[in-house]
């Protein structure tokens, strides 16, 4: 497993939202940070990147899990993590990272 480094809280803080049958997203962070991870008290159905709202198409991870996503590479756009219920409304937690 690559080691992780989490970015300056000040410039890239850790954010939480919650969801149910809508999908929760998270306020948005700048470019800068090769991904972000992502973990969620109850099965969730996440989505990384600009403007996203997550579906039930969208990818599925399950709860108490830390898993790392990449962030789209783009224009230095604002991006965002969306959650939504696999079948229990919950929390999404996520903290930018870089590798190494």
């Amino acid at each position: 497993m690559e080691l992780l480094r989490p970015l300056a809280d000040a410039n890239y803080p850790a954010a939480t939202v919650s969801y149910t049958g809508t999908a929760g997203s998270t306020s948005t962070w700048g470019a800068g940070p090769q991904g972000v991870v992502v973990w969620s008290s109850t099965p969730a159905y996440i989505l990384v990147g600009e403007g996203v709202t997550a579906t039930t198409s969208s990818t599925p991870i399950p709860a108490y899990t830390p898993i790392p996503f990449t962030v789209p590479p783009g224009t230095g756009a604002p991006w965002r993590v969306s959650a939504i219920r696999v079948t229990d409304s919950g929390d999404v937690y996520c903290k930018p990272i870089n590798i190494r």
